[in-house]
């Protein structure tokens, strides 16, 4: 073989195009320009109905996108542990159709679940449906010193009750509670103006103030509440079933 080949092969083996061919090489450049289309507005409806469908609540299904719907979008984004945008891209509309419902942690009796991790809240019904979704704003974890009172940030774990509720506001030691919902000692699920998506309150458990009201009558005193993470959980069925008991003995 002559030098002057072997000086053109090495050329065109560097080169790629011996190996990939021009043909190889134009199919990479047109993979690299498809871009997926947005959804339609026909599609968003159809988005919009299935989040409501699923208990987002994602108000009239006309195919904008309005507070309601970007609500719904948040909502559904942390629940599927997405990336929190609040629109519907051509990826969104592919997962919002393909998604199912959210499911009890601890299923066959109506409780209340609220997702640490998440900070989400759930309300299930005795099937297994959702009632309602809320995004909350739970203990920040960090220490506090603030009008004389010390102490950790802390949204305690566990299996609860609701004990005892008050209607309108507050007035706690840390500040005002609205429609508050105690589940263990001062702490309670309550609305408060501001609701993060990270965990920064005393330890309480904060909704909406839009939802308040309606929380407050959708809890009532004696309902079991759930608070878990990815670390810690109890179930509450021994509950359930020791509450239906006493509520068949009381029927008959």
């Amino acid at each position: 073989m002559s030098a002057l080949l072997r000086v053109s092969i090495a050329f065109f083996l560097a080169s790629g195009l011996l190996v990939l061919g021009p043909c190889e090489s134009l199919a990479n450049t047109q993979r690299r320009r498809v871009v997926k289309r947005p959804p339609a507005r026909a599609e968003l409806k159809q988005a919009e109905r299935r989040l409501s469908e699923m208990g987002y609540n994602a108000g009239p299904a006309d195919g904008t996108i309005d507070e309601a719907t970007q609500k719904a979008l948040h909502l559904f984004q942390k629940w599927e542990r997405r990336k929190v945008t609040g629109q519907i891209t051509r990826n969104e509309f592919d997962a919002i159709m393909s998604a199912e419902p959210p499911q009890p942690r601890d299923p066959g009796y109506a409780h209340v679940e609220v997702d640490v991790d998440r900070q989400m809240l759930v309300l299930f019904n005795s099937d297994g449906g959702v009632d309602k979704i809320l995004p909350v704003s739970t203990g920040s974890n960090r220490q506090f010193d603030e009008k004389g009172i010390r102490g950790l940030a802390y949204t305690p774990r566990g299996r609860f009750r609701i004990t005892g509720k008050i209607a309108g506001w507050r007035k706690s030691p840390l500040g005002l509670l609205y429609y508050p919902n105690y589940f263990s000692d001062g702490l309670a699920i309550h609305g408060n103006p501001s609701v993060p998506r990270t965990p920064q309150s005393h330890g309480c458990v904060r909704i909406p103030m839009s939802a308040a009201e309606e929380m407050s009558k959708r809890l009532p005193v004696g309902m079991i509440l759930l608070i878990y993470d990815s670390e810690s959980f109890v179930s509450a069925k021994d509950w359930a079933a020791a509450d239906k008991q006493k509520q068949e003995a009381i029927v008959r």
